[in-house]
């Protein structure tokens, strides 16, 4: 289900553009040469991508813990739940909760770093801002971090996120060099279809998680564990491999 992190990107990014647009096109760019603006602005997207490594690596660990805790594959089916429940409730459901009150004062102090390095002109300074922006609230990454949780570990959560920034990365790069090139109208409509897109990777992990053993779509559930102990599991697959000997050398004799 990694490519799912790619879809989720791709999708997203006309959401960034209207979510982290003010901030991308405030980036202290130059504008002589093409080429130099390009670099700075991978430098940016770099920042941003660092963040949701790290960020991955923290909810990857989080999946690994509720996989050992005996969730298993199923874990898949709940955050796919989760997925399309947060996309159907509507917005002033979670209004009324204001869940966003605590992190006033982490999200002024990210916008006052952010505020103090677009004033500066050093490339550092363009990788400290995509950093930064990479903390500040945003629905599509929460939609990232429940996909990452499901992977069961660090390395793969980390992974996940990675490939999340990176489909942000082609729609996001467009604008900040040809600047506003689509219509009012077609940006509305793609931001209504990111919904539907986020739904239907949502029942993707459901039907991943349930095992059906459709290739790529949803493996057996042997295929989705994950092994605790890698030792174990090689000694597993060495069992494996001795019992299909002795069963092919007896098969071969009565033969």
């Amino acid at each position: 289900m990694l490519w799912s992190a790619i879809v989720l990107g791709l999708a997203g990014s006309f959401h960034c553009m209207a979510m982290c647009g003010p901030i991308a096109f405030a980036l202290p760019i130059g504008k002589s040469s093409r080429l130099k603006a390009i670099f700075q602005i991978s430098l940016y997207h770099l920042g941003r991508i660092s963040t949701y490594a790290f960020i991955g690596v923290i909810f990857g660990v989080m999946g690994r813990g509720l996989y050992l805790a005996g969730f298993q594959q199923r874990l898949s089916i709940l955050m796919g739940v989760i997925m399309i429940f947060i996309v159907l409730i509507p917005n002033t459901v979670f209004n009324k909760f204001n869940l966003s009150t605590s992190l006033y004062k982490i999200i002024g102090l990210l916008k006052s770093k952010l505020s103090f390095y677009l004033n500066q002109k050093s490339l550092g300074s363009l990788f400290l801002i995509g950093l930064f922006n990479g903390f500040l609230p945003c629905g599509l990454v929460y939609m990232a971090l429940i996909g990452s949780i499901s992977t069961g570990g660090a390395i793969k959560g980390s992974f996940y996120m990675v490939l999340f920034g990176l489909g942000t990365i082609p729609m996001m790069t467009l604008a900040f060099i040809f600047g506003n090139f689509m219509s009012v109208t077609l940006r509305n409509k793609i931001q209504k279809a990111i919904p539907v897109f986020v739904i239907i990777i949502g029942i993707l992990f459901i039907l991943r998680g349930l095992g059906l053993g459709i290739p790529f779509i949803s493996p057996s559930d042997a295929k989705l564990k994950i092994p605790v102990n890698p030792k174990e599991c090689r000694n597993a697959e060495k069992s494996e491999n001795n019992e299909n000997k002795r069963n092919f050398e007896i098969n071969f004799r009565r033969f």
